[in-house]
């Protein structure tokens, strides 16, 4: 590769979103552009998430972009395996290997106001940009609590998105930190090996039971001599969850069926009524994401499982230690903490007009306009941007619709004409935003009664979309102009007095705006 290249558009990331934003490229007929990935293949979340027992939440034929179906899929809820592959196979059918930049994490990305260009440095060279879309998602940078003494463990520590699949488990006495999506698939693939699992559970997770099935060959034989067959299963699967959201937006109140369902679930496999009190949470259902196993509770309940309903505070030595006190000693900890949501390290590595990180710009809490620009960073776009985030149904719907408003972006920098970037408007920022934070006040996220990752420090859910993803989807079917500033290359101007000094590129676009 050389030192330096320049493309139309640059694409950070591998994973849904970034793959997704090659094949709508493509489609557009925009062919100069590259794929910026720091890892050595792509995948995204679904490459690096390769611990016991992972796999999806979302139904799989809900699960996968509409416009390459996939007809085979094994399961009704696919694993993480069938996942990857599946992106692999995108990445093949759609041509974009040629496009891929492996190995090159981002380091740096500057806006050169002059040029109306990002300048990108990466791990393996440099590049520039008119366009930036950055797909990094919020699930890709693990977050390991800051715990006293852990750094002095003598035994092995790794995150669930880092795991360490050189070390056997077998026999070990192994503390598992946390309680999300990963938690409860890595408990019960894991307790009948381990020789003892100590769970450390700050808040217990409402979980449903999994209607997960092998899908027969028939069925795939179906799918695949008449498609509109899977359209419709997709299209099945989609209207049954647009017809819940209602009740987690807009009425919580009618939850209280689904809970008392989760109740018995509970009931059904923990005999114990003193750990069944430990599991049963007591928050509103929904307010933190409804998790689906068969497995977990009945894993909880073996003899060789303990359940802390506490915290990890510290570690001394090889002793685990839980805020109640509970001091267990293990040989291998694994964090199921979650990922740096509303505080992604991305953030860091983006200065925009202004010379400010985009970390420095959100430091009041992050915020976009229609989840996929900002502010202040012109020719930026983000997929999976600030209030884009499901609480039922599949991230691919919000992705593809984000999709639609990166294509129409594009056309309009071309319809515009010459060196042109579009820069959104402050006041649009702010109007969307309060509009997204008020229709918010009424979700179970806000009022059920929980402290969820999708809350930033100041309380606020700039994580999820307060709405259905039909309801998206016309939001941002096209750019709006009015919502944007047309910024143009500046133009050379001559000296008026011999020996004057030319006018900076600030003080030129200055004057071409009061104009």
């Amino acid at each position: 590769m050389a030192k330096h290249e320049h493309v139309r558009v640059a694409v950070i990331g591998s994973g849904f979103g970034g793959l997704g934003a090659a094949v709508r490229l493509r489609r557009e007929g925009i062919t100069d552009f590259v794929v910026l990935e720091r890892a050595d293949a792509v995948g995204g979340t679904w490459r690096d998430n390769s611990y016991p027992g992972c796999a999806c939440d979302v139904p799989s034929h809900l699960y996968s972009f509409s416009f390459a179906p996939n007809p085979d899929w094994p399961r009704t809820f696919s694993g993480q395996r069938h996942i990857r592959a599946y992106l692999e196979h995108v990445t093949d059918t759609f041509g974009l290997r040629p496009h891929l930049r492996l190995n090159h994490e981002v380091l740096r990305m500057e806006w050169d106001a002059d040029e109306l260009r990002w300048r990108i440095e990466t791990s393996a060279g440099s590049f520039t940009a008119d366009v930036v879309v950055s797909a990094t998602g919020p699930l890709s940078d693990p977050k390991i609590p800051d715990v006293p003494g852990l750094d002095g463990f003598p035994g092995r520590v790794f995150h669930s998105a880092r795991w360490d699949h050189e070390y056997d488990l077998r026999g070990k006495r192994v503390a598992m930190v946390g309680t999300g999506a990963s938690a409860i698939q890595i408990v019960p693939a894991i307790q009948p090996e381990v020789g003892r699992l100590t769970l450390f559970q700050r808040t217990p997770p409402w979980v449903m039971r999994r209607v997960d099935r092998a899908i027969s060959g028939p069925e795939r034989w179906l799918h695949r001599t008449l498609p509109v067959t899977a359209t419709l299963r997709r299209g099945i699967l989609w209207g049954i969850r647009e017809l819940q959201v209602g009740a987690f937006t807009k009425h919580p109140g009618e939850l209280g069926l689904v809970e008392k369902l989760a109740r018995a679930n509970i009931a059904r496999a923990i005999k114990d009524p003193v750990l069944r009190a430990k599991l049963t949470p007591s928050y509103r259902i929904g307010c933190k994401r409804i998790l689906l196993s068969n497995t977990y509770y009945p894993a909880l309940a073996q003899p060789n499982v303990d359940v802390v309903a506490a915290g990890l505070k510290e570690v001394r030595g090889s002793v685990v230690v839980g805020s109640d006190g509970t001091e267990t000693e293990v040989d291998a900890i694994v964090f199921g903490t979650g990922f740096h949501v509303t505080d992604m390290p991305i953030a860091d590595r983006v200065f925009g007009a202004e010379g400010r990180s985009l970390a420095e710009h959100w430091k009041d809490g992050v915020q976009s306009l229609r989840g996929a620009t900002v502010d202040g960073f012109p020719n930026w776009m983000t997929i999976i941007g600030p209030n884009t985030g499901l609480g039922n149904s599949s991230m691919i719907l919000m992705i593809e619709s984000q999709l639609n408003y990166m294509a129409d972006y594009l056309r309009q920098i071309d319809v515009l004409g010459g060196r042109t970037a579009l820069a959104a408007r402050p006041s649009a920022v702010h109007a969307w935003n309060r509009k997204v934070q008020n229709r918010m006040e009424r979700t179970v996220w806000k009022s059920g009664g929980c402290d969820s990752w999708y809350l930033d420090a100041h309380g606020r859910n700039t994580t999820l979309w307060p709405g259905t993803t039909g309801e998206f989807r016309r939001e941002t079917r096209q750019v709006d102009l009015s919502e944007y500033e047309v910024v143009r290359a500046p133009k050379p101007v001559k000296a008026a007095v011999e020996g004057a000094a030319e006018p900076t590129a600030r003080s030129a676009r200055k004057k071409e705006a009061a104009s």
